[in-house]
């Protein structure tokens, strides 16, 4: 199943979680520090809508972006 969302093409964007320890600095500490790096994916949040396309009715899988913007005509 592709995670990409049919109308604006928004897809997986790859980053990192960061893991720290330590107090910060304004609240009296010596400082964060980072412990570790792991790598994870951001996923646009799809919904299967069933949309009219090409006066056709489809299901197609569209961002909830692309939905709340009204881009999409649902049936």
């Amino acid at each position: 199943m592709s995670k990409v969302c049919e109308i604006c093409g928004k897809g997986p964007k790859t980053g990192r979680t960061i893991t720290r320890r330590g107090l910060a600095k304004k609240k009296g500490g010596v400082g964060k520090k980072i412990t570790g790096n792991t790598k994870r994916v951001f996923t646009p949040n799809l919904q299967n809508v069933k949309a009219v396309v090409n006066k056709t009715v489809k299901t197609i899988k569209v961002c909830a972006k692309c939905l709340s913007a009204g881009k999409v005509k649902k049936y």
